[in-house]
């Protein structure tokens, strides 16, 4: 072979390893975790809402998981001041329990009134629950979610209620988690979440009016 025909061959020899070598694998997001940095946070709306067709929904505030954690604990004198104003304004009221907790088990300051109904479920509140006929029935259109914990019942239950076309408004003061982490990350991903997002606003308590 002379050596032009040699520079030819090494050419095509470079060039085929060029295409068949395999491309660099991107680091998964455990090895990226002391990377990642947190987006900027969603912006607090204001909402105004309609008595008749809104549902404040007080989901479980128990000894468990909210009596035993001091990020719980803050949240439930706003959240006690919201649910008066809501009743005071004949908003459906809906709590809930998971596990063996009974309606009588939910803190005394947000405890339901008589007339109030509990569904009784793990993270989403409308699973193996008559939540969503509840809603229904009473033709609700916009869902009000309160309680602990930010990344189980809130995350799930909200997301859940977008998912089915209804508008769920968070106020981050009356939601809790075992960590701040706990909550940005459930916080970020109402808003932000794929189709259902649309449907989600994160606002703050007394940005509630009905």
């Amino acid at each position: 072979m002379n050596s032009a025909h040699m520079r030819v061959a090494l050419v095509a020899l470079a060039v085929g390893m060029t295409f068949s070598a395999p491309a660099a694998r991107a680091a998964n997001i455990v090895e990226e975790w002391a990377t990642v940095t947190a987006p900027p946070p969603p912006e607090l709306k204001p909402v105004t809402l309609d008595p008749k067709t809104t549902a404040l929904l007080m989901l479980d505030f128990l000894p468990p998981n909210c009596g035993s954690r001091p990020r719980c604990v803050a949240t439930v004198a706003p959240a006690k001041k919201l649910l008066e104003e809501a009743r005071s304004k004949g908003v459906t009221v809906i709590h809930s329990t998971f596990g063996n907790n009974k309606p009588t088990d939910i803190l005394k300051d947000v405890a339901p009134a008589a007339n109030e109904p509990t569904v009784n479920s793990f993270p989403d509140k409308f699973l193996n629950t008559d939540l969503d006929k509840m809603l229904k029935e009473k033709g609700i259109q916009t869902v009000i979610t309160a309680g602990s914990a930010a990344n189980g019942a809130i995350l799930y239950t909200a997301s859940g209620a977008a998912l089915r076309n209804l508008k769920a408004v968070v106020p981050v003061d009356l939601i809790s988690a075992a960590t701040p982490y706990a909550e940005q990350l459930s916080t970020w991903q109402l808003a932000n979440g794929p189709v259902f997002g649309n449907n989600v606003t994160i606002t703050r308590s007394d940005m509630i009016k009905f």
